[in-house]
């Protein structure tokens, strides 16, 4: 399995409460753009419209930029493949207030593209906060630890 993006600030910005594993549906040039690590999820989020879910704003480069069709959008919106149950149950989820859908990361399993979505509550920015205060205490402790041997 084969991690190709990373969406960072995911993590930073919410809380997830659950993650849910969904495949996308990408055209052959868009899948050997990312198979080159040419994906971007910065700003990148997953709206529920209808009855189908759809990764927007993923930023995803031309392979061969010569080669590509005239109109093709490198941050278009993709349709992310669920269940009907695993759709229900987002939408059931997402409908109480200030919970959303975040794309984490996108990899490969099997040989097949995946997205790995994340149900997040929006952190505080006192939360935040306390979350760099932990993370600067325990890489103080770790550069102790390391200095004075143990």
């Amino acid at each position: 399995m084969k991690t190709y993006a990373v969406n960072k600030r995911a993590t930073y910005d919410y809380e997830i409460l659950d993650k849910l594993e969904a495949g996308l549906v990408l055209k052959g040039y868009e899948v050997k753009s990312i198979k080159t690590g040419h994906i971007s999820l910065k700003g990148a989020y997953v709206t529920i419209t209808g009855n189908e879910a759809f990764l927007i704003n993923a930023n995803i480069p031309a392979y061969q930029p010569l080669n590509m069709p005239k109109d093709y959008q490198p941050d278009q919106s993709r349709k992310i493949l669920l269940r009907k149950s695993q759709l229900k149950s987002l939408i059931g989820k997402i409908s109480q207030k200030g919970l959303t859908l975040v794309p984490i990361k996108v990899y490969s399993k099997g040989g097949l593209i995946k997205v790995e979505i994340g149900i997040g509550k929006g952190k505080r920015k006192i939360d935040k906060r306390e979350e760099i205060k932990r993370r600067d205490a325990k890489r103080k402790i770790e550069r102790a630890m390391k200095k004075h041997g143990a």
